[in-house]
């Protein structure tokens, strides 16, 4: 996967200014951009297509957005995870090419698309933590995988809401598999166990 995305921003804090649908469409195609250096893959956007994935997005964004700000922290993975969610619905993403090497045993090959999606949202998952919350992403082993990715692209085709608790597994927390798609039945992740002294201060 590639670095954190570097997006230009304003004063406010990146977590609201992710949610603006001009920051979300350079954001994407920065990471298809980096993307496709890294693997050598060609991608071909649907602009209509993405403008649906962030409605979704957003619409289920907001439907569960918590009151108390301590809950923040956790909502950063959630909301990372509906995005997926939404990327994985509409498809906004088609690899129309593929390097001549390329190996079905490595996750950006044998399923390009899904490798393009989950690269975006751990990154912005990750720069948020960062910018907004002094936190760092620890992205589990699993993310390189085959067996997991064979898995994810499995489940997610029968029940896309999967897709947020495949994303907590990527980065390395514990997934909600029952119910992933409500946020309350969320575990306390180690990020927010080690903040949240200072947050309930």
């Amino acid at each position: 996967m590639n670095d954190l995305i570097a997006t230009p921003t304003d004063e406010q804090p990146l977590h609201k200014e992710a949610r603006r649908y001009r920051w979300f469409v350079q954001a994407f195609e920065y990471q298809r951009e980096a993307t496709a250096s890294e693997t050598g893959n060609s991608y071909e956007i649907d602009s209509e297509r993405l403008t649906e994935v962030f409605a979704d997005w957003l619409s289920a964004f907001e439907a569960q957005k918590p009151e108390d700000a301590k809950d923040n922290i956790a909502y950063v993975g959630f909301a990372a995870g509906l995005m997926l969610r939404s990327l994985i619905r509409n498809k906004p993403a088609r690899c129309t090419a593929k390097p001549e090497d390329a190996s079905q045993d490595n996750p950006a090959y044998f399923w390009p698309e899904g490798y393009l999606y989950v690269a975006f949202c751990l990154n912005v998952r990750g720069l948020v933590l960062q910018s907004d919350f002094h936190g760092e992403q620890q992205p589990s082993a699993l993310l390189n995988e085959m067996r997991t990715w064979w898995s994810f692209r499995e489940n997610v085709s029968e029940d896309p809401s999967l897709a947020i608790a495949f994303l907590d597994l990527f980065a390395g927390d514990e997934p909600q598999w029952q119910m992933p798609q409500v946020f309350h039945a969320r575990p306390m992740n180690a990020l927010e166990r080690a903040t949240k002294p200072q947050l309930e201060s």
